[in-house]
């Protein structure tokens, strides 16, 4: 458990934790990319860009200003006031950071599942699936909706199981790294993916969830950790194509427009529902 003087840092800290931490990745992951890329992208980095990052920058503004708490600032008062399962009960400091990451990214999985399932979510959701590409800034391109709506189901968790606020800062860094790392134009070795998709989703795994072809959309649901697939029956081991030659996106929105910020923020209000895959199950 922190001290209450190292809680206090860490929450007067924690957006600078988070810019860090994520910045660094996003350069990492870019510069990965550019060395050993595994695919051709159809647009360029300065068409797409600018877009991707801008959603996610309205995204993390929009939580800030309608949130006047966070969830890891929820955390620390549910800890002061005894609130959620983990405090009630008395276990060693690191089995309750163990239950609270693992329940909390099973909640990320399950919300995931939901919002490919529910065609008003589907709609919200279907942006991130929009993108003509797929590169580190896919991985942030969530409509600010649908980030809003992740951050009310997180603060409920939090509620409910009253995970220490450096278990929820911790979660959030590495569920937003570990994002951005999944969705790189790269691949790892085939060897070493195959080992590391029992610890962490792969590239190559999560690269199967954006095929244009809706069995495979409807698969491979993981963000952080791999094992919610393989339990629930969602874990697809590859795709139909080879990696060069898959489809990315939804066939119905191909236009480059798609690309383009306001289109992107009006996306869940325009057109039909469209086909969206229910009741498919990666095999």
């Amino acid at each position: 458990m922190l001290t209450t003087t190292a809680m206090e840092a860490l929450l007067a800290h924690e957006p600078w934790i988070r810019g860090i931490c994520s910045a660094a990745v996003l350069v990492s992951v870019a510069v990965w990319e550019a060395v050993h890329p595994a695919r051709q992208l159809l647009f360029s980095r300065w068409r797409r860009w600018p877009s991707n990052l801008a959603v996610m920058a309205i995204g993390a503004f929009a939580v800030r200003a309608l949130f006047p708490i966070a969830a890891v600032s929820l955390a620390a008062v549910c800890g002061e006031r005894g609130w959620g399962l983990l405090n009630v009960l008395e276990l060693p400091g690191w089995a309750s950071f163990l239950i609270g990451f693992v329940v909390l990214d099973l909640a990320i999985y399950l919300q995931h599942v939901i919002f490919h399932a529910v065609p008003v979510l589907w709609r919200l959701h279907r942006m991130h699936h929009i993108d003509l590409d797929f590169d580190v800034t896919t991985g942030g391109r969530f409509h600010p909706f649908e980030i809003l709506l992740s951050m009310l189901l997180k603060m409920a968790v939090v509620l409910a199981i009253g995970p220490s606020a450096a278990t929820v800062l911790i979660f959030e860094v590495v569920l937003n790294a570990t994002s951005m790392f999944n969705h790189a134009n790269s691949e790892l070795p085939r060897n070493l993916d195959r080992a590391l998709r029992w610890l962490v989703v792969t590239p190559n795994m999560h690269r199967i969830h954006h095929s244009a072809e809706p069995t495979e959309t409807n698969s491979n649901f993981g963000f952080n950790l791999p094992w919610w697939d393989r339990l629930f029956g969602t874990y697809r081991r590859a795709a139909s194509a080879e990696t060069a030659a898959m489809k990315i996106g939804i066939d119905e929105f191909r236009e480059p427009k798609e690309l383009t910020l306001g289109v992107m923020l009006l996306r869940p209000f325009a057109g039909s529902v469209g086909k969206y895959p229910i009741g498919r199950r990666g095999s």
